[in-house]
């Protein structure tokens, strides 16, 4: 039994370095290919810019190239896919790629240059890198416009900020956002449902909920009971953020927000403060997600120096895009 004992632990340790070595050389390889790319890209540009008539000459030097790298490396070298290493070249040609590391996958890149905005762009290669999105989520977070989202509720120096380190989380506004985009719930727009209907939609989606908080969230539970003189009262969900060092709760509301909303979430908030943090934890946030709001009620209901207690909007189906882009722009008119 002993002898058992000791092999499945080193297995368990072998398999672990096996695991590890694997996903290093797929990162080595994945970056050594992407910088390739980049390098045949640049190549490219260069002997174009030798060419007397540019666009003609462009054509006729890939559609040969393509013919010549396919007859000998294979597949991959299609016209299209050489004009894709050319256009990554002129987009990222703005860096110093000698001392860049292409962390990413060339899929994940192919989406990013297609990206106009080059804070906007620089924002989600950060996001991507940091939180390990695969291409689907950076899709999903890119169409859900989670870049404007943030930047709607940030001055001149929070959009730099973005742009150069992308999410930073070192105070409780850091994590709101405003709306929460709930599409992969699977509940219709004008579709009737009850909160507890919502909250088990999310429940069975958590994974895709926590990619939606953000940064540092872990679950800790649904429907967590407070009780105090002889009364019982349940939070929908609750979660801690390892990077604030603090409980998040979150009530879900299916109609218009009211003062008496904010009100029992205060409570909530006060309850958690008193009897479940630690000491050296940071104060409880609390956030009210509902479908509708007044910003206005919003200000007068909660104390003008109010860090705990938010009220943010969710929609059910993906945002249109370009609304927010509006937005932004009407803003920084």
């Amino acid at each position: 039994m002993k002898n058992q004992i000791q092999s499945t632990e080193l297995f368990s340790k072998i398999a672990d370095l096996l695991h590890a070595a694997r996903q290093h050389v797929v990162r080595a390889v994945n970056q050594t290919m992407v910088y390739t790319y980049y390098e045949i890209g640049r190549m490219i540009v260069e002997d174009e810019q030798q060419g007397k008539e540019r666009a003609e000459y462009g054509k006729q030097v890939l559609k040969e190239l393509s013919k010549m790298l396919s007859a000998e490396f294979g597949k991959g070298f299609s016209v299209d896919n050489l004009q894709n290493m050319r256009q990554f070249y002129l987009v990222y040609s703005i860096y110093e790629t000698t001392s860049r590391k292409f962390n990413l996958s060339w899929s994940h890149y192919l989406k990013l240059m297609r990206i106009a905005n080059p804070d906007e762009r620089s924002f989600y290669e950060i996001e991507c890198a940091t939180n390990n999105w695969s291409l689907k989520e950076l899709q999903r977070q890119f169409d859900s416009a989670l870049y404007e989202r943030l930047v709607l509720s940030r001055d001149k120096e929070g959009i730099r900020q973005l742009a150069e380190q992308g999410q930073l989380i070192e105070k409780p506004t850091d994590i709101l956002k405003d709306p929460y985009i709930l599409e992969f719930l699977d509940l219709p727009e004008h579709h009737q449902y009850s909160e507890g209907e919502m909250e088990t939609a999310i429940i069975d989606k958590l994974e895709h909920f926590l990619l939606e908080l953000g940064k540092g969230f872990t679950f800790v539970g649904r429907q967590m009971r407070l009780t105090f003189d002889e009364q019982h009262f349940r939070v929908d969900l609750v979660f801690y953020n390892r990077l604030l060092r603090c409980f998040v709760l979150i009530d879900l509301k299916i109609g218009k927000l009211t003062h008496q909303d904010l009100g029992q979430m205060q409570m909530y908030v006060h309850y958690h403060d008193r009897f479940v943090k630690l000491d050296d934890e940071n104060k409880t946030i609390g956030i009210v997600l509902c479908k509708d709001k007044s910003q206005t009620l919003v200000e007068i209901t909660l104390p003008e120096t109010n860090d705990q207690i938010f009220a943010s909007q969710y929609k059910t189906v993906l945002p249109d895009k370009q609304a927010f882009i509006n937005l932004l722009n009407e803003g920084m008119g």
